[in-house]
């Protein structure tokens, strides 16, 4: 109970408070504007955060991921463009129901399913903490390194049919992590005699790098837009009570957020495609997905915005990023000596409650925002694709610079500006750099610590939790082979087939 009362009165506080409020309602624009979305947004606040107190600062940023999924339904409705990627699905049925004169539906009923989808995944994030609590203290060195060995595997096996690119993207992650001065021995590692490696690759620099700036270049490069949105007319509140007739459809689909979004590497996108495929199985009008059916919208916007919070789940206790956006905050609780993970629940279990109630508060906060500015936000769609371009650009340099009043790092966060656009335009991943990164750093260090207690290499797994996620770990890669292997012996018959059907002609 106590702790209770410590995590709302920190969320009290005026600076909390509008921190909270600034990240919610910033979100929801950013996430209406197609072409930013939040990690471009979290990219760029990451270094004024730094200079606030950590619960301030994770608050503007869970305020930004977990309200920019409202905004990001708002252009996939209108205009059959997702303000963010997650809100692909949404377009799906949100466009249709708009074309037949139903946007007010649409958008009052994709904002009802968020708001079910996030207080789910909430309330689930608040029962399993005393879990949590227990749990977490069994994880020594070895259990931690093996849990981001096993998120490092989860993050290139969750690119399907891209494997072997972001298993060398995620290794590339881990090299930048290697590089400069050894924090033990103040070896140099990888710098090639070059002084501003000598402080290593900051993993700030890399992410505007990759995220914003790349964005703003891609922007810049593209033919200039201003996408057309009409007001929206009718009652925003009506969609809470259609909602209640597809509760089941948004309970199970902010199930399947809170269990992926649990799981490195998986995220929104597999949720919702879970979730999407389970509605329309289970749907007496199956047929109508794709054409605007409302069980689909609910799907959709349940499952990804019932992420955020389980997302939270490993990062708290072990530490342990699922995808980007958590591993910016990460960078949060590093910069204040705050360390996520087993100790965290001991020492600053406040600090825990606090960030429950913010997710509670801004979700509340959002959706009674979007109940009053729709239309608003219609316009904020309209602002033109270059001019959002030089904004990101400017925006990006400052933070940037603003780090180590380096132009060193703005150099070095171009190069990989330019990297993020070339990877854009192949159409290959930019997470798998980011999580090796802030995986490769964690395993290092754990394994450095736990490497002078094992006399061989099975006292690595000789702990009954170690023994569990090294059993994930095989059984993981021989599921994955297995499905490889039932995949191409698909493809061999299917090519039979078709050799067959060639030669009868």
């Amino acid at each position: 109970m106590e702790n209770l009362i410590s995590g709302l009165e920190i969320l009290l506080r005026w600076d909390v408070g509008l921190a909270l409020l600034i990240g919610s309602i910033g979100g929801v624009i950013i996430g209406a504007i197609p072409g930013v979305g939040p990690a471009v947004a979290i990219a760029i606040l990451l270094p004024a955060t730094f200079s606030l107190d950590p619960i301030v600062g994770l608050t503007m940023l869970l305020g930004i991921y977990g309200s920019s999924m409202y905004g990001g339904a708002i252009p996939a409705v209108l205009i059959n463009t997702p303000g963010t990627a997650v809100n692909a699905l949404t377009s799906y049925d949100g466009y249709p129901m708009t074309q037949r004169g139903e946007a007010h539906r649409a958008v009052s009923l994709a904002y009802s399913a968020s708001f079910w989808g996030g207080i789910i995944g909430i309330l689930c994030l608040i029962l399993l903490s005393p879990v949590l609590a227990i749990i977490a203290p069994m994880f020594g060195s070895r259990e931690i390194f093996l849990a981001a060995l096993l998120g490092i595997i989860l993050v290139i096996l969750a690119h399907r049919g891209q494997i072997f690119a972001a298993g060398l993207l995620a290794m590339f992650g881990i090299f930048l992590e290697t590089v400069g001065l050894h924090a033990a021995t103040y070896t140099p590692r990888y710098t090639f005699e070059l002084t501003f490696l000598s402080s290593g690759i900051n993993l700030i620099v890399v992410v505007l790098g990759l995220f914003a700036l790349s964005q703003a270049f891609f922007l810049l490069i593209e033919p200039d837009s201003s996408p057309d949105a009409k007001p929206v007319r009718g009652k925003m509140s009506a969609g809470i009570k259609e909602l209640l007739g597809h509760k089941r459809v948004a309970t199970v689909a902010s199930g399947f957020g809170v269990i992926l979004g649990m799981i490195p590497g998986t995220g929104e996108f597999t949720a919702q495609f879970m979730s999407y495929t389970y509605a329309q199985k289970t749907s007496k009008t199956p047929d109508d997905f794709g054409k605007g059916s409302p069980e689909g919208l609910v799907a959709s916007e349940a499952a990804n915005n019932a992420v955020p919070a389980a997302a939270m789940i490993p990062l708290l206790a072990l530490g342990i990023p699922g995808e980007a956006l958590t591993a910016m905050m990460l960078s949060v609780f590093y910069v204040h000596n705050v360390i996520p993970g087993p100790q965290l629940f001991q020492n600053n279990i406040d600090l825990v409650y606090g960030l429950y109630f913010a997710l509670i508060a801004l979700n509340v906060i959002v959706m009674v925002f979007l109940l009053f500015s729709t239309n608003l936000l219609t316009k904020v769609i309209r602002i033109p694709t270059r001019f959002l371009g030089v904004m990101i650009l400017l925006l990006s340099f400052v933070g940037v610079y603003s780090l180590r009043n380096s132009l060193t790092d703005c150099m070095i966060a171009s190069g990989f500006g330019v990297l993020g656009l070339v990877l854009k335009r192949l159409n290959l991943p930019i997470v798998p750099i980011i999580l090796g990164m802030v995986l490769g750093g964690i395993m290092e260090v754990k394994l450095r610590s736990a490497l002078p207690r094992l006399q061989s290499p099975l006292d690595m797994i000789n702990r009954p939790i170690a023994a569990i996620l090294f059993g994930i770990i095989i059984l993981v890669l021989i599921l994955h082979v297995r499905t490889m292997i039932r995949e191409w012996r698909a493809h061999q018959v299917d090519e039979d087939h078709d050799l067959h059907d060639a030669q009868q002609r």
